[in-house]
C-alpha cells in the first residue's frame, strides 16, 4: 500500500488496475464490506499467490473471493491447528511441572536456581516475571501473602507461553530428569524431542500471530517419525503437510482420539477447498496433505 492511507474507493480503483474484475454494483459494495472487514494489507499477503510477481499484475480472471476464500482457509487451519497445539502445550506444562517440582521436591522455585537451570535464561525471565507478579492476580496474592522472591513452578508456569516453557526444559542441567520428561512420549533421545516441539512451537507462533501458515516452512527439518502411520511418504520435511503429521503423531502421545479428531476435521477441511479449483491448486502445491 505504500506509506500513504488510502480509502476502501482508491483501494478497488488499486486492484481494478491490477487486473481484479467486478462484475456490477451489487460486487463492489460486498468487496467494500471485505476489504473493511479484513483489511486491505492483509488481503495483500494472499494476493500474492495469484498475480505475476514482476508485475504485480493479477492472473487472469482472478475474482476477490478467490482471493477471500484462501484467506479464509489459512485463518480456519490456524485456529484449529491451534486449538490441538493448545492440548499438547497444556500436556507438556504438566509434565514439566510434576517431574521437576517432585524430583526438587525442597525447592519449589526451582525454574530459577542456577544449579538446576541454565542462568543465562534468568535476565530475560526476570523481566517476564516481574511483569507476572505486578499484573497477574494470582502472583499479586501470592506474593501479598508469602514472603518470597518467587512463587512456585506450578504457579507461575501456568502463565508462560509454550515457548517460554520450553525454554526452561532445554535449559534444564539434569540431563537424566530430561530423558524421563522425554520418556512420557516415548523418547530416549532428548533431542528427537526438542526437534519436534520447537517444529510444533513454531506452528504454534504462525497460528497466533497472523503469519500465513499453508505456505510455511520449518527453518530446520523435521526428524523421521518412528511411527508408520503419521510418517511421511515424501521427503519434504519442512512444508506444512511435515509439520502437521507430526502434530498428528505428538497428539496420539496424548490423546489417540483427539489425534483421531483432529485427522477428520483437517481432511474436512482440505475437501472443502475443492469447490474452487483455482484456491485448491495453490494450496496442492504448497501442502499436499496426507502425502
Amino acid at each position: 500500500m505504500g506509506n500513504v492511507a488510502t480509502t476502501v474507493e482508491e483501494q478497488i480503483k488499486r486492484l481494478s488496475e491490477r487486473g481484479i474484475v467486478f462484475k456490477d454494483y451489487n460486487e463492489i459494495e460486498k468487496v467494500k464490506e471485505i476489504l473493511q472487514d479484513i483489511g486491505y494489507y492483509r488481503l495483500g499477503f494472499y494476493w500474492y499467490y495469484f498475480q505475476d510477481h514482476k508485475t504485480h499484475k493479477f492472473n487472469e480472471n482472478i475474482k476477490l473471493y478467490d482471493i477471500v476464500k484462501l484467506y479464509y482457509f489459512d485463518f480456519d487451519l490456524k485456529m484449529l491447528l491451534l486449538r490441538y497445539i493448545y492440548r499438547i502445550e497444556v500436556h507438556f506444562r504438566t509434565q514439566l511441572i510434576y517431574f521437576a517440582s517432585n524430583h526438587y521436591s525442597d525447592n519449589s522455585a526451582w525454574y530459577i536456581d542456577p544449579k538446576i537451570v541454565d542462568s543465562y535464561i534468568f535476565k530475560e525471565f526476570n523481566t517476564i516475571y516481574f511483569n507476572l507478579k505486578t499484573k497477574n492476580n494470582i502472583l499479586i496474592k501470592h506474593h501479598n501473602k508469602y514472603s518470597c522472591d518467587y512463587a512456585p513452578a506450578w504457579k507461575v508456569f501456568e502463565f508462560l507461553t509454550f515457548g517460554q516453557i520450553f525454554k526452561f526444559f532445554t535449559n534444564l542441567k539434569n540431563q537424566e530428569l530430561k530423558k524421563k520428561i522425554a520418556g512420557v512420549y516415548g523418547f530416549r533421545d532428548v533431542k528427537l524431542l526438542d526437534n519436534y516441539f520447537i517444529s510444533l512451537i513454531n506452528i504454534r507462533n504462525i497460528c497466533s500471530h497472523n503469519g500465513i501458515l499453508f505456505d510455511y516452512n520449518q527453518p530446520v527439518g523435521i526428524k523421521r517419525i518412528p511411527n508408520l502411520k503419521y510418517r511421511l511418504k515424501t521427503n519434504n520435511n519442512t512444508n506444512l503437510n511435515a509439520s502437521i503429521r507430526l502434530l498428528l503423531f505428538i497428539l496420539s502421545k496424548v490423546s489417540k482420539n483427539r489425534a483421531n479428531d483432529l485427522e477428520k476435521e483437517v481432511q474436512t477441511l482440505f475437501d472443502k477447498t475443492k469447490e474452487n479449483e483455482l484456491v485448491n491448486g495453490i494450496i496442492k502445491s504448497k501442502i499436499n496433505f496426507g502425502m
